[in-house]
């Protein structure tokens, strides 16, 4: 029985150059490349609208109270979905609905939680009768009022501003009930020199 051979090998034997093999070339199609960018587009919009409302906010700090841990006009994002994961600690930066006016937003440090007796003595915290130790607050930053001991009440918060010669907080306005505190202050992103971790 005679072998079987490919047209091309048939031709390259009999001498005959074998055809170019052309194939078609699909057309660029810049619309389609158009629709992938909007997609995407749309996809990263929708992704940050989420993380926006649902977890991290911008905010704008006015005023000096919180000198020098955020500064009047500095760009900070809160994140309001951690506080249903883990507990309010002391030392947090908390935003909270202002007790006598809850259309206003203030921003403070935890300092006492609940259940803590706290005293202030000539400027020097005191909780539960231990000195607090606040390396936060540069000695510029203090003041010497007093403050006669209390006890936190079940589900609030004694908050304190770093600047305290100038911060209107639990001193004047009490404990803050958990349920004002809507965030947590996480990352400064403006000014330049401040980006990073709020602490």
């Amino acid at each position: 029985m005679p072998d079987v051979q490919p047209d091309n090998l048939s031709a390259a034997n009999s001498g005959t150059p074998a055809p170019a093999v052309i194939q078609p070339v699909t057309p660029t199609q810049p619309r389609a490349g158009l629709g992938v960018w909007l997609r995407d587009l749309i996809i990263s919009l929708a992704i940050s609208a989420f993380f926006i409302i649902f977890l991290y906010q911008p905010v704008k700090v006015e005023g000096t109270s919180m000198m020098p841990s955020l500064e009047d006009q500095e760009r900070i994002f809160v994140n309001k979905f951690v506080y249903r994961l883990e507990p309010i600690k002391r030392g947090d930066i908390v935003v909270f609905r202002y007790p006598r006016d809850p259309s206003k937003s203030y921003i403070k440090r935890v300092i006492g939680m609940a259940g803590d007796r706290i005293r202030i003595d000539g400027g020097q915290v005191y909780v539960n009768g231990e000195a607090l130790v606040e390396s936060y607050v540069p000695a510029e930053y203090e003041d010497t009022r007093s403050y006669p001991e209390l006890v936190v009440p079940q589900n609030s918060y004694f908050v304190l501003g770093d600047h305290r010669s100038m911060s209107n907080d639990s001193r004047d306005f009490g404990s803050v009930n958990q349920g004002y505190i809507y965030g947590k202050a996480v990352f400064g992103y403006w000014p330049m020199e401040k980006l990073g971790r709020v602490r």
